[in-house]
C-alpha cells in the first residue's frame, strides 16, 4: 500500500471523502471498497455514481469561451520506448535496414540527431533497452515513429510493467499562462487519464501523482523555476517539468510501456491537444471523458474503448 493511500485512510474524516480521494487517486471501486467498507461494493458504488453526477454537471455549467482553435500538429517532440527481450546490436541492425538512422550508445541524456539505443537500470527482463528518437516534428515525425513500430514488432519486443513511454514535447513558446493551464488540466483530468492507463501507470515512484500539489502554488508562481519549485523539481511526476531546464520540452511520463503505434499516435495527438488547448484556458475539475473540449469524437471513442478494456 504506497503512503498516499496510508495517509488517506488515516485520516479523521468520513468513509465517503475517503472514497472519493482514493478513487481520485486511481484506484477501482473494489479496491477502494475492500480498503474502506468491509468489501460493500455497493456504497462505493454510489459515491462514485455522485461524484460522476456532480462532474457532469460541472462540465455543464463551465461557460468559458475559448475561441476558435487550430488543432493541427506541427509541434516538435520526441519519444523514450522502454523495451525488453531483442538484444540493442540486433535492434539497430534490423532499424538500419528499415532507414532509421541510430546508434547503440552508454546510458546518457543527451539529444542526438539519431535515434539512440541505450541502458536503463530501472527496466526488469531479457536484454532490455530504452530506444530514445531525435527531435521529431509533427505529422512526418508520426511516420518516423510507425516504421520504427514495424521493426519493434518485426524483433519481437516486448514491455512490461517496469516499462514506460515517455513523450516530450517541445516547450520554447510556452508562456506563464500555459504552464499554469497545463499544469492544472492534467491534475484535474488525471482520473480520466489514470482510467485508461494500466494500473502500473496510475501511480508509482517513476511517474508520481500531480493530486498533492495545490492549485494556489502553481498559479502563484511567477516562472517556470518557482513552478518547477510547486513539483519539488522531482522529475518523476506524470507531468516532467524539470526537462525544460535541459531540453526545452515538457515531459509526460505516464504512459504504458507499448510498441503499438496506434497507442502511441494516439496519446501523443491527445498531449498534442492538451498543450494547444492550455494555451487558452484550463479544463475544470469535474469534467468527464465525452466533455473534454480539446478532443475530438473519434479521440473520446478511442480512449472510451481503452477505459473499458483496462476496467475488466
Amino acid at each position: 500500500m504506497n503512503e498516499q493511500v496510508r495517509n488517506i485512510l488515516a485520516q479523521s474524516t468520513t468513509k465517503t471523502s475517503k472514497i472519493q480521494q482514493l478513487l481520485q487517486l486511481g484506484l477501482t471501486r473494489r479496491q477502494v471498497a475492500d480498503l474502506v467498507t468491509n468489501g460493500n461494493y455497493g456504497f462505493v458504488q454510489n459515491v462514485y455514481k455522485k461524484m460522476l453526477d456532480r462532474a457532469a454537471l460541472a462540465a455543464q455549467q463551465v461557460t468559458t469561451e475559448v475561441p476558435q482553435i487550430d488543432y493541427t500538429f506541427t509541434r516538435r517532440f520526441g519519444v523514450e520506448i522502454e523495451a525488453y527481450n531483442c538484444t540493442r546490436e540486433r535492434l539497430a541492425r534490423e532499424l538500419r535496414d528499415a532507414g532509421i538512422n541510430v546508434a547503440v550508445e552508454g546510458y546518457n541524456h543527451n539529444t542526438r540527431n539519431h535515434w539512440k539505443l541505450v541502458t536503463d537500470a530501472s527496466l526488469s527482463g531479457n536484454n532490455t533497452f530504452e530506444l530514445v528518437s531525435p527531435i521529431l516534428e509533427g505529422e512526418s515525425g508520426l511516420r518516423e515513429l510507425e516504421k520504427v513500430c514495424w521493426v519493434l514488432d518485426l524483433c519481437d519486443v516486448k514491455v512490461n510493467d517496469s516499462c514506460g513511454l515517455h513523450i516530450h514535447m517541445e516547450a520554447a513558446d510556452f508562456t506563464m499562462t500555459t504552464w499554469q493551464n497545463l499544469a492544472i488540466t492534467y491534475k484535474n483530468i488525471e482520473p480520466i487519464i489514470n482510467a485508461f492507463m494500466p494500473g502500473s501507470r496510475r501511480n508509482n515512484r517513476f511517474c508520481k501523482s500531480l493530486s498533492h500539489i495545490s492549485d494556489s502554488s502553481i498559479l502563484e508562481a511567477v516562472t517556470i523555476d518557482e513552478l518547477r519549485g510547486a513539483f519539488g523539481h522531482d522529475r518523476y511526476h506524470k507531468v516532467n517539468l524539470e526537462a525544460y531546464a535541459r531540453h526545452r520540452t515538457v515531459e509526460f511520463r505516464q504512459h504504458g510501456g507499448s510498441t503499438n503505434f496506434t497507442k502511441m499516435k494516439n496519446w501523443i495527438l491527445f498531449l498534442n491537444r492538451m498543450i494547444t488547448f492550455a494555451q487558452h484556458a484550463k479544463v475544470a475539475s469535474g469534467t468527464a471523458l465525452q466533455n473534454l473540449p480539446f478532443l475530438e469524437e473519434d479521440q473520446k471513442t478511442y480512449f472510451k474503448l481503452r477505459t473499458k478494456k483496462l476496467s475488466r
